[in-house]
């Protein structure tokens, strides 16, 4: 009898607020990487809507002072910005205990196959792809478009769940980034949407972010079947439901 074969990983994160700066060739273009072509026309929305309002004031952008100047410049020039790989750009907690940096070649390799992040300006973005300097919440109301996971919702729906058929997908995102997304569970070879859950029942909020960075490196890290992966992946504080 021939073995099961094990369906691709789709593995959901969100950017995060603090990124590395600089960046190199190639040059950002709204329509540059995995999701380009079926999302570079709304990315274009965004970046001229982000130009509009002179890359974004404190209640917008949501820092003051040197933050807000840095995040100012780097919105106002988003087209034909230096980049980095998505990897190396988001550096706040949950990837920093994901350290793409530390994976060994295969696993990098099925990382760079199976994560995608959920972004405010991007829609969706490949785990590789080339990302600017930027900061934009998903959360945030963005003139003439509004809320950003609201106006983004259809075509990053359509986008995301095109590229995750036949996957086995793993939900990580928070609220605020899981709301600009209608899954099309049926295509999909399986799917979870995770929660950290405190040993006392007390589902986590914060403090769980660095338990989902280390939840993701454990899946790319491991293979087969995924819910009994995540049945036997451990934490000294948490414990996953789904």
């Amino acid at each position: 009898m021939a073995s099961r074969r094990t369906p691709p990983l789709a593995i959901l994160l969100p950017p995060s607020e603090g990124k590395a700066e600089g960046g190199h060739a190639p040059r950002w273009k709204t329509s540059a990487g995995t999701f380009g072509k079926a999302l570079g026309a709304r990315r274009a929305e965004v970046v001229a809507a982000i130009d509009k309002a002179k890359g974004g004031d404190a209640t917008l952008l949501g820092v003051n002072g040197k933050h807000l100047a840095r995040a100012q410049e780097s919105n106002r020039a988003l087209v034909g910005a230096p980049t980095l790989p998505a990897h190396a750009r988001y550096t706040g907690v949950v990837w920093e205990h994901l350290s793409p940096s530390t994976l060994s070649a295969s696993s990098r390799t099925r990382a760079a196959d199976s994560i995608v992040v959920v972004s405010g300006l991007l829609g969706v973005v490949g785990f590789a792809d080339a990302v600017p300097d930027y900061r934009l919440k998903m959360g945030a109301s963005l003139a003439p478009l509004g809320k950003l996971s609201t106006w983004w919702r259809p075509s990053l729906s359509d986008a995301l769940n095109e590229w995750a058929d036949g996957r086995f997908v793993i939900d990580l995102l928070p609220g605020e980034h899981r709301a600009a997304w209608i899954p099309s569970t049926d295509d999909f070879a399986g799917m979870v949407s995770v929660s950290f859950v405190e040993k006392s029942g007390k589902v986590a909020g914060h403090d769980a972010k660095a338990a989902k960075g280390m939840l993701a490196r454990y899946l790319v890290e491991s293979s087969g079947d995924v819910e009994k992966a995540l049945r036997e992946w451990k934490h000294p504080r948490f414990r996953l439901t789904w």
